[in-house]
């Protein structure tokens, strides 16, 4: 199960420098004019996980498998886009099919790189995305609703889209309809306003470790929960270094960890995922389920049989499975667990399901 994350933003604010750095490709061509990205490119990533590879010595297993993260790198936006200004109406068709969004703000001053707008000020740059966005979905609503439209639509995702429409007009925070509807008809209605997100600010390296007056200015209006101070261009070189010359590099440029590492770990925090592993010694293997699912359809991840016929889940939590040494001791230790229908599987739970075929 691999989760997508959109990459949006104005034209020339580092998106494909990104998308590079995070797929440790050149996918993007990163050019210094707007739209050199006519097709979204799709980059999938494992997702870094120090567990997996602890899991895989104790099972002594032939394979390692991550789980993943998919990256879409969609083509600059520009003012006007919900009306086809630009390229804007087949990109804005693009983000309605990610889980989370990435919005790539412009932090950094350049005489080199072509600015669409006059100045840099990324909260109005932040605003025009979204307004477009919002018109996008304005315009979604409107056509569902049409007479003739409703009749496909089943009550409960009218008065959603109802409720939406009363949120937009009367400048509403529309993320509120969360705490009014569930997640299945929120997801449903592919209202693009309503997805996840996180805020990337692209600086440069100088600005890398305390930010500068555009990401304060940011900071200050948006908060730091969902931000993240960047530098892509720092990202690209540092994946151009083996692993010795990348921790002696990060080491004296100021960072912990990469931007990728940032944004998975972001990116699963917005989104309530967790992970679950499954262990033994063909392969050890990290699968990515939601917050809250229960054993049968954490077993149907890896194959639907496994939740039909589902009977129980042998369930060891990584610290039992690697203070005991493995699924032996674990179980002659007290320490594995069978688990029925009801239970919600935790982070880190390594699993063993029985079930009928």
């Amino acid at each position: 199960m691999s989760f997508k994350c959109g990459i949006v933003g104005l034209p020339n604010v580092g998106k494909s420098t990104l998308f590079n750095a995070l797929t440790n490709s050149s996918k993007a061509q990163a050019a210094n004019f707007p739209f050199c990205t006519i097709d979204p490119n799709v980059g999938v990533v494992p997702v870094p996980d120090s567990r997996l590879e602890n899991l895989a010595k104790i099972s002594k297993s032939k394979k390692t498998i991550y789980t993943t993260i998919s990256f879409v790198d969609i083509a600059g936006l520009v003012k006007g886009a919900s009306k086809g200004e630009g390229l804007g109406n087949k990109f804005l068709s693009h983000i309605r099919e990610v889980d989370a969004i990435i919005h790539m703000i412009r932090c950094f001053d350049s005489e080199d790189i072509q600015n669409v707008n006059p100045n840099i000020d990324p909260i109005r740059d932040l605003d025009i995305i979204e307004t477009e966005m919002m018109l996008a979905d304005l315009e979604s609503i409107h056509k569902r609703l049409e007479k003739n439209n409703k009749k496909n639509v089943d009550e409960e995702q009218i008065k959603m889209l109802e409720t939406a429409l009363d949120y937009i007009n009367n400048d509403k925070d529309i993320s509120l309809l969360k705490n009014e509807f569930d997640k299945k008809q929120l997801n449903q209605s592919g209202l693009l306003s309503l997805k996840s997100k996180i805020f990337v600010c692209n600086v440069d390296e100088k600005s890398l470790q305390n930010g500068n007056i555009y990401t304060k200015a940011f900071i200050d209006k948006f908060g730091q929960e969902n931000t993240l101070i960047i530098s892509a261009d720092i990202e690209n070189q540092i994946n151009e270094l083996d692993s010795t010359e990348k921790k002696s590099y990060m080491e004296m440029i100021g960072i912990k960890e990469t931007g990728l590492n940032s944004l998975i770990q972001k990116g699963y925090k917005i989104l309530e995922l967790d992970t679950y592993f499954t262990s033994g010694a063909e392969e050890t293997r990290a699968w990515t389920i939601e917050k809250n699912c229960t054993a049968p359809k954490a077993a149907g991840k890896i194959h639907t049989d496994f939740e039909k016929g589902f009977i129980r889940a042998e369930t060891i939590s990584y610290s039992d499975f690697i203070d005991n040494n493995g699924w032996v001791d674990s179980k002659t230790n007290g320490k594995m667990r069978l688990e029925g229908k009801d239970y919600i599987v935790k982070d880190g739970d390594v699993l063993n399901f029985r079930f009928n075929t």
